[in-house]
């Protein structure tokens, strides 16, 4: 039994079964017949009149219970990428943002101010806290849409990294062209010169592949089969060429050619066409 139940049972035996909480405690017969108030003891640790004041003990103070931790519902989810990261996460981050029509530009790699808005968009959508960064609750969402990237949906917008050169372009002057890593090295006796993003003829008109040699030089070349610029053109077999494309520029690997090796950066493709000369080599490989 507590020792406030105890007490309480205390005051019923006094009052000669009254009930508990109304009761009122008699005085008990003193000396002479006169009644002395009988004090009934309250609770340990309950303070008296007598026990106040300066200088009265005091029952140590209770221990303060420590502030309640939030339910783990109520915690920020951890935050995995956010603005100014960088790297292969934040590229399969803006390929599924891409997927769901949230970004429309890149992937780029760096998570910049318009990652940062579309994963905000992506949030609100959804209920989540409009964050901007990308925590793990926002990340699990966007992977229940969406499927894994492959390779050109990451670098729709470029920043793939070229593979290693075929054998036949080690020696000479050689365009070297990499259909499987989309790429172009300009390389001098093995020795890689600039490297720069290509894409190349859709399924009806594809580029050709093999070993091939740069022809013809045309500046300002315009197509007048295609009705269309192709600017720096170094020609290499029969109507294809190395050029510079505009469409490639704006749209990246959502287009194709009509055969020809399209390079999207114009100035690395003017630093080019000055350095090629008629007869070299070019070699179009996987």
């Amino acid at each position: 039994m507590s020792r406030g139940v105890a007490a309480l049972a205390a005051l019923a035996a006094v009052g000669g079964g009254c009930v508990l909480g109304g009761c009122r405690v008699e005085p008990a017969a003193g000396p002479g017949g006169q009644g002395a108030p009988t004090r009934v003891g309250l609770p340990s640790g309950t303070p008296s009149a007598r026990d106040s004041g300066p200088g009265a003990p005091r029952d140590d103070p209770k221990p303060a219970s420590p502030p309640a931790s939030r339910p783990p519902s109520q915690r920020p989810a951890p935050v995995l990428w956010s603005r100014g990261d960088s790297g292969p996460d934040v590229r399969e981050l803006q390929a599924r943002l891409r997927q769901v029509a949230w970004l429309y530009d890149g992937p780029t790699g760096t998570y910049g101010d318009l990652t940062e808005r579309a994963v905000r968009g992506f949030q609100g959508k959804r209920g989540l806290p409009r964050t901007g960064a990308t925590d793990r609750v926002t990340w699990q969402r966007l992977l229940g849409m969406t499927h894994e990237p492959g390779k050109w949906e990451l670098y729709l917008m470029g920043g793939q990294p070229a593979d290693a050169p075929d054998p036949r372009c080690l020696t000479g002057r050689v365009l070297c062209i990499s259909k499987a890593s989309r790429t172009l090295r300009w390389m001098i006796d093995g020795r890689t010169v600039s490297t720069t993003e290509v894409r190349f003829g859709a399924k009806g008109t594809p580029t050709r592949e093999g070993t091939f040699r740069v022809y013809w030089k045309s500046r300002h070349h315009w197509s007048t089969l295609y009705d269309s610029p192709m600017p720096y053109a170094m020609f290499f077999s029969g109507g294809q060429a190395v050029h510079f494309s505009a469409d490639f520029a704006a749209r990246g690997y959502a287009g194709a050619s009509h055969g020809c090796v399209n390079v999207r950066d114009e100035a690395a493709i003017a630093a080019l066409y000055a350095q090629v000369r008629n007869g070299d080599k070019v070699v179009l490989h996987w």
